[in-house]
């Protein structure tokens, strides 16, 4: 869980809304925060005029001091660790403190296959069974199969035996399939590209068919749809396909490959739709093909994030 945890209430005085501006930027520039963080603070600035100007004037300042703490690394002596960290250039060397949600949590950590951001990676599993897995994403092996934690991961199966993929609250089972499964924000998405799948959730068995895509979480499953597979998986060509989605989901996406993070500010703009392939290759610079093409205001700050707005 992440360690910050803000007040919602319009009363707060202007050195606390000071404080908490300078909260986020450590957050955010930390390399560790969570496309969760990005729209928590996109509340936080929503509650009030002041939350928004006291965060533009923090973020300011926080340019104008980033080069100079880049050389800082240890507090004066004369001076107490509290009342170093409490200034705005300190804010850079607390980065190292920040500590926020691993991938797939507690269990994550443990988990037997795992790739770091932007990283993918292939698994034989087991005779006629391998795994491709794309970018933050955690495997646990189980008596009956693997557990599918956080991230995405595509199955290839011309086994003996059908391998069992636990994902979120459901079951899925093949012995001859490709397909690609996908566990984030609490959502898991099926997408069967050859072959079949048979999926057990929420007291149903569905029958899931080459070319047709199920998405299911915790309180059950929906229908399953038709859908390009090939856009699915392009992930396994270092591609990106987005068709008809909002500008907000891109970043969110986006966000999965590139270290540091897009924090998205203008919800307006976040409801533009886009049809776009960017190859992975191009995502350090994708903020700035957004700033182009939607007319968005960047902003860079340390630690890769860059603030859309």
């Amino acid at each position: 869980m992440n360690i910050f945890r803000f007040p919602s209430s319009r009363d707060l005085s202007d050195s606390q809304l000071r404080k908490e501006a300078r909260d986020w930027l450590v957050l955010l520039t930390s390399g560790h925060a969570t496309v969760a963080d990005a729209k928590a603070l996109k509340l936080w600035c929503a509650q009030s005029p002041e939350h928004a100007q006291v965060f533009e004037q923090a973020k300011v300042l926080w340019q104008q001091l980033a080069p100079a703490a880049a050389d800082v690394q240890q507090p004066p002596r004369n001076v107490g660790r509290r009342a170093f960290l409490g200034t705005a250039i300190a804010a850079s060397a607390a980065i190292v403190l920040v500590q926020v949600s691993a991938p797939g949590g507690f269990d994550g950590l443990t988990a037997d296959y795992r790739t770091e951001v932007g990283e993918q990676r292939g698994v034989n599993l087991s005779d006629g069974v391998r795994l491709e897995l794309n970018t933050q994403t955690r495997i646990s092996r189980r008596n009956q199969g693997i557990e599918l934690l956080e991230g995405e991961v595509e199955v290839l199966a011309n086994a003996a035996q059908p391998l069992r993929v636990q994902a979120g609250a459901g079951w899925l089972s093949s012995a001859h399939a490709r397909f690609n499964v996908r566990n984030t924000d609490n959502s898991v998405c099926v997408t069967c590209v050859e072959g079949s799948v048979a999926v057990d959730v929420g007291g149903r068995n569905i029958r899931l068919d080459s070319g047709r895509q199920l998405t299911y979480n915790a309180a059950g499953a929906q229908d399953p749809l038709a859908v390009d597979t090939q856009a699915v998986v392009a992930w396994r060509e270092q591609v990106l396909v987005f068709n008809n989605a909002t500008l907000a989901s891109v970043v969110s996406e986006i966000n999965r490959y590139r270290p540091g993070m897009l924090v998205l500010l203008n919800s307006e703009l976040g409801k533009r739709r886009v049809q776009a392939r960017f190859s992975l290759q191009q995502l350090p610079g994708v903020a700035f093909m957004i700033r182009d093409a939607y007319g968005a205001k960047c902003t860079q700050l340390p630690g890769g994030v860059v603030l859309l707005s």
